[in-house]
């Protein structure tokens, strides 16, 4: 083989694995911004009966699913409020197989939880507005983002 195809081949081998697994990355901070944080606040027309059933709306066709998720956290609270929490992250949380920290600050966020006794196609939401601090999961251990919510402390 020639000495450029042994390089392309190489390069694909080694470096493939490691490129998919940044894009992932990079696409799970996207949508922890997208899909958790709501800085200022949106009001949703009438027509969505509340906070939750808009956002959630807005969530589901994020995720292109019809699933109803049971609960799902949404901070209203500048990213970079948020971010400073993983820049050192010293915890591994080894049931998600990531990095993790709780914030030492609490933070404005609401709480869409799935209303029972509904039919399975229809998702209605209630909503608790609270001040919590957060279980995060980051991207890394060092100078890391957010990815996700686990749980509120």
């Amino acid at each position: 083989m020639a000495p450029p195809v042994v390089q392309l081949l190489f390069l694909q081998l080694v470096l493939g694995p490691a490129l998919v697994e940044n894009i992932q990355l990079q696409l799970a901070i996207k949508n922890f911004r997208t899909l958790h944080i709501d800085y200022p606040k949106v009001n949703y027309a009438k027509g969505f009966r509340g906070y939750c059933n808009g956002l959630m709306a807005y969530v589901r066709g994020r995720q292109q699913s019809w699933y109803c998720p049971k609960i799902h956290y949404v901070l209203h609270a500048p990213w970079t409020a948020i971010k400073k929490f993983c820049k050192y992250s010293e915890s591994f949380c080894e049931n998600y197989n990531e990095y993790c920290t709780v914030t030492q600050d609490s933070f404005p966020l609401t709480i869409c939880s799935l209303s029972s006794k509904q039919p399975p196609t229809s998702c209605h939401y209630t909503s608790t507005l609270t001040n919590q601090r957060l279980y995060l999961l980051c991207s890394q251990k060092y100078d890391a983002e957010p990815i996700d919510i686990i749980g509120l402390y």
